[in-house]
């Protein structure tokens, strides 16, 4: 078999450097300082680690709960319910949490006319006094509130934001300035010194 030039110098080069490699060190301690180094990795592996494990399953087993509120979802208090059950069944419940804070709630509405949570109607009606929400949001909040009392009996607190609504109805903005029209409002006002 004949082996090119560029074969043999690879040959040679690779048998020198085993023959003169020097001893391989597995570590950058070495005696106490690398017993010591193991004991601290063994504290921080047997004390962190679960903890963090435990910091990390609660809050996957919260997520849920974090959906519902996020969507106002009428049952919320139940996601809730449901998710500190789970992480006692270790986690088999989890998955019905998450599949019902996502879900639609139709049964729901057709059963209380709703299908928001009360704080939902509380969050509303703030951004209503602020000014926030168009004459048109006032009256579809206002027509879920009268579908819910057409269906029963309103909440006494419910019933008082209904009628703040209608106070709130009258002083309503048709629609919200646009950016443009703040950006013209800045441009005509005269400037103070000018």
């Amino acid at each position: 078999m004949k082996w090119s030039a560029a074969r043999k110098s690879a040959a040679t080069l690779a048998i020198g450097a085993i023959c003169f490699a020097r001893q391989a060190v597995a570590s950058f301690l070495s005696g106490d300082a690398l017993d010591t180094m193991a004991d601290w990795i063994a504290v921080i592996v047997l004390t962190v680690v679960p903890i963090g494990a435990l910091v990390i399953f609660w809050l996957v087993h919260v997520l849920p709960e974090k959906a519902a509120e996020k969507r106002h979802h009428p049952q919320k208090d139940a996601i809730t319910c449901l998710c500190l059950l789970s992480l006692v069944f270790g986690g088999l419940l989890w998955p019905i949490a998450w599949l019902w804070a996502y879900s639609r709630p139709v049964a729901y509405k057709a059963a209380y006319g709703t299908d928001k949570h009360e704080d939902f109607f509380d969050e509303m009606t703030d951004r209503a006094r602020e000014g926030q929400l168009l004459a048109g949001e006032i009256d579809h909040l206002r027509v879920e509130l009268d579908s819910m009392a057409a269906k029963g009996a309103l909440p006494p607190r419910l019933r008082q934001l209904r009628n703040e609504l209608d106070a709130l109805h009258v002083n309503a903005p048709k629609s919200l300035p646009s950016e443009r029209d703040v950006a013209a409002a800045d441009v005509t006002k005269p400037r103070a010194g000018a």
